[in-house]
């Protein structure tokens, strides 16, 4: 009986080591697939990171080699500048204003098309999603043209007759940062068409089978099937939406340049005016990292704030 016992607990230990290698030798094929994906981020996104931490504590213009430690002064500057202050707020009222048509327009739209009786869904979801491959910085081209004073807006308000005068859209401060909003919505409206109409195909036709035998309406459908099976893909979807509207850049700088009076500045703009370009005289390379850093934490913090609310509220409908 011992022996017996003995021969297998050694067999076991053999086949757990071999198990075990099996496992390692599997890892590390993954790891050699992964090495040049990791390559890459490692250069183009962690080397930029660390060098920007660093930048932020020196006085540096980024042309000379004659940089200088300063600590903390650069962030003490940012925290006293009123204009990055403004430029923080209107990247908030940025969000605000796209991210709630990104999530509940969007996911309308994908209701509404994903239904079998709608006729030519496929061509509609084409005509929305067409914005989305096409350049930032084009459309922001083009549509200066489209909703200047004397565009094709102004003039098709003028013909119908709800416009009196021509309207700056784009160069009146009242105005301005509404324009930005409603065409960054149009162009990235479809890519979260495409997220929901992903996350409705992953629903099993067999509850709104059941459904109908019970007698269930298209609303009681919607509220007691689709949306609480929707809550995994619409909380990333809206983490991706505002992460990705409070770092706007190129939209903003075709069209507006953070302007008029720094009405449509953001935070991007903010450091790129102080890092590249000449409109402060000498660029300020070390000062404009300090202003990314402060802001990169500020995302960060946002979104660990949205993780917890998102846990807690997942932890409530478990109890």
């Amino acid at each position: 009986m011992r022996n017996t016992k003995t021969m297998r607990s050694a067999h076991i230990k053999i086949n757990r080591k071999t198990r075990a290698g099996k496992s390692l030798k599997n890892e590390s094929w993954y790891w050699i697939f992964l090495f040049p994906t990791l390559l890459l981020f490692l250069m183009f996104q962690g080397w930029p990171i660390l060098a920007g931490l660093y930048y932020a504590v020196l006085d540096w213009s980024g042309l000379t080699a004659d940089a200088k430690f300063v600590g903390l002064d650069n962030f003490a500057k940012v925290i006293k500048d009123p204009y990055f202050w403004n430029a923080f707020k209107n990247s908030f009222l940025f969000m605000l204003g796209t991210v709630p048509f990104h999530v509940f327009a969007a996911l309308a739209l994908a209701v509404l098309l994903s239904r079998p009786t709608f006729r030519g869904a496929s061509l509609f979801r084409t005509f929305i999603f067409l914005p989305v491959v096409t350049t930032t910085s084009i459309v922001g081209i083009i549509m200066v043209f489209i909703w200047g004073s004397d565009g094709a807006v102004n003039g098709a308000l003028l013909k119908i007759g709800l416009l009196d005068q021509p309207i700056d859209w784009l160069g009146d401060a009242k105005w301005s940062m509404f324009t930005v909003i409603l065409i960054s919505v149009w162009k990235n409206l479809g890519i979260n068409l495409v997220y929901w109409l992903a996350g409705l195909q992953s629903i099993p036709q067999e509850l709104y089978e059941a459904a109908d035998i019970d007698g269930a309406t298209g609303i009681r459908k919607f509220i007691h099937i689709t949306i609480p099976l929707l809550i995994p893909v619409g909380i990333v979807i809206l983490l991706l939406n505002v992460v990705n509207s409070l770092k706007a850049f190129d939209l903003i700088k075709t069209m507006t340049n953070g302007g008029p009076f720094y009405a449509t500045d953001v935070v991007s703009t903010y450091i790129y005016r102080y890092a590249f370009s000449s409109e402060m005289g000498l660029p300020q390379l070390g000062y404009a990292s300090a202003a990314g850093v402060f802001f990169a934490a500020t995302v960060c913090l946002v979104a660990v704030i949205q993780y917890l609310v998102n846990k807690r509220l997942r932890g409530g409908d478990a109890l």
